[in-house]
């Protein structure tokens, strides 16, 4: 039981943070400046899509999951040092 637990609330951090990061991750300003629009179009067109947020939506939620398990493995590492230190202090 205490493993289910303890999945539960790696799995509900994660989520929390990915969710924190889409709301804050960004990489530009809306509306979009012209010359990024251009782009992101021509990146588009490469992949031959004709709407730039066909491959800008997929892109920015790459980014955030990547900032996402970033901050997870940051804080996983920071929770095991500090058991560590109080496992030896206690």
């Amino acid at each position: 039981m205490t493993t289910l637990a303890r999945r539960l609330c790696k799995v509900a951090l994660f989520i929390g943070l990915f969710l924190v990061s889409a709301r804050s991750v960004h990489t530009y300003p809306w509306p979009m400046p012209e010359r990024q629009a251009l782009a992101w179009l021509s990146i588009a067109n490469g992949f031959g899509l004709h709407d730039p947020d066909d491959i800008y939506i997929p892109a920015m939620v790459v980014i955030e999951l990547l900032v996402t398990v970033l901050a997870y493995m940051g804080i996983m590492r920071l929770w095991r040092k500090y058991r560590r230190r109080s496992k030896r202090v206690g």
